[in-house]
């Protein structure tokens, strides 16, 4: 089978679809298809193996500045290709990562009206690539933000076209007012086009079946899957008579920003480290991307840390590589991000487990169907502080439990929550649409 994967690259940082499609596109190579992972926006950046391709399409500053300038538009293409050079683009995506989605509701409209639209040329382009130097059996757009494209490409190469829903809900509650509207209107408006859209499950399907007016029916559940290649099969927590007793570790491993809950970790670190709860010390260690808007909110927590004097007893380690990455989950007793939005993925969750380390998570989201099916944490109530102090204290006071629950976490994320398995459940979407589309051939 011949797949165009169209993704969206997020800017300068790690981001969990970026990984998400790359190990997407990597395991479905794997299975013996041929796959053209294509980039949009910026190149996309990924913690493994890279399997993108060099041609970019919807270039940020091309695509910015058509949205800006009329002049810009009637530009000759040569022109507006050295725009998309990768020294150009690599300084693009340090920007982007910073910018603030607020101020994006009329160039995401300007993308979603597609043919319509100020970025047509963009489409074109990609369209007539596809058309006449890859010509794909199936294509499928990362998210529903590129609605837009689904209507010229089903009518220039006449495949299926499958569209991932995969947090796009976080992006549209930050736009103000009006933009916010008619970015909604225009995605209900185009997502009829889509022939089906997979979700990372069932609770994200409803949440989004319900925001673009589509009826639960189009939606397939594929659920979320990671490259294990490097996690151990075990992870030994014991210590030798006589040491001094080790610290117990919890880890945030998750972008530094709001959204995530760090505030909230950091607050219930806070409240545990005050209560003897346990004969062994506390740690508390902190990964993942912090860019300039969020640089405040972080030091708004080593603030609070500091005053309750704890800051000796905490590491932040930044954004890390996947080797990096791996032993940084090693070094871990137990993972919680309490993110205060509805996680729809969850990645970090699925690499912690994959590596033994239990988690704790709220209540919401995806995160509840991740617990029933790996049994690899426990769930806290999201609106209650008190309750992820309660839920974290019980597990750093018992390490027993802290090695069940890694170790069926890990027999599951190893067992059936591999790339390759989220590959062969994505083919299997695939080829419902293609078997639909050979019965309906004259």
């Amino acid at each position: 089978m011949r797949i165009a994967y169209i993704a969206a690259g997020a800017g300068g940082m790690y981001c969990g679809s970026c990984i998400h499609d790359n190990a997407l596109a990597a395991a479905l190579q794997k299975l013996g298809h041929e796959v053209a992972l294509l980039p949009t926006y910026t190149p996309l950046r990924t913690d493994e193996e890279n399997v993108s391709g060099s041609r970019l399409f919807y270039g940020a500053l091309n695509v910015y500045l058509r949205h800006k300038s009329a002049l810009f538009r009637r530009l000759p293409r040569r022109f507006q290709h050295l725009l998309d050079r990768q020294r150009l683009l690599g300084w693009v995506s340090r920007l982007g990562a910073s910018t603030d989605p607020r101020g994006l509701g009329d160039l995401t409209l300007d993308v979603l009206r597609g043919e319509a639209g100020g970025q047509s040329k963009e489409l074109d382009e990609l369209v007539d690539w596809l058309a006449t130097d890859y010509r794909p059996d199936v294509v499928h757009v990362t998210n529903s933000m590129l609605l837009g494209l689904v209507r010229r490409l089903k009518q220039e190469l006449d495949v299926p076209v499958v569209v991932s829903v995969q947090g796009e809900d976080l992006f549209l509650d930050q736009l103000p007012e009006p933009q916010k509207g008619r970015v909604e209107a225009e995605l209900r408006h185009r997502a009829a086009e889509a022939d089906l859209f997979v979700a990372p499950s069932c609770e994200y399907a409803r949440r989004m079946a319900e925001r673009l007016g589509q009826d639960g029916a189009r939606l397939r559940i594929v659920p979320l899957g990671i490259r294990l290649d490097g996690y151990g099969v075990g992870v030994d927590r014991g210590e030798e008579a006589g040491d001094e007793p080790r610290p117990v570790t919890i880890g945030y491993l998750a972008r530094i920003c709001p959204e995530k809950g760090l505030h909230r970790l950091v607050e219930a670190f806070i409240a545990l480290a005050g209560v003897d709860s346990t004969a062994a010390p506390l740690r508390l260690r902190v990964a993942g991307y912090l860019g300039p808007r969020d640089r405040r909110y972080w030091a708004e927590q080593e603030r609070r840390l500091r005053q309750a004097g704890l800051a000796e007893a905490v590491d932040f380690v930044g954004e890390i590589d996947r080797d990096e990455k791996i032993r940084f989950l090693s070094s871990l007793d137990v993972l919680s991000v309490p993110t205060v939005y509805r996680e729809p993925k969850g990645l970090f969750a699925l690499e912690a487990m994959a590596g033994g380390i239990p988690v704790v998570l709220p209540a919401h989201g995806s995160f509840p169907e991740m617990m029933e099916d790996t049994r690899g944490g426990l769930l806290f109530d999201p609106d209650s502080p008190e309750d992820l102090v309660k839920v974290l204290r019980r597990l750093v006071d018992d390490p027993e439990e802290r090695r069940v629950l890694g170790d069926q976490g890990r027999t599951a994320v190893h067992s059936r929550r591999g790339a390759e398995a989220m590959a062969a459940a994505t083919v299997e979407v695939y080829r419902e649409l293609l078997s639909v589309k050979v019965e309906a051939s004259p």
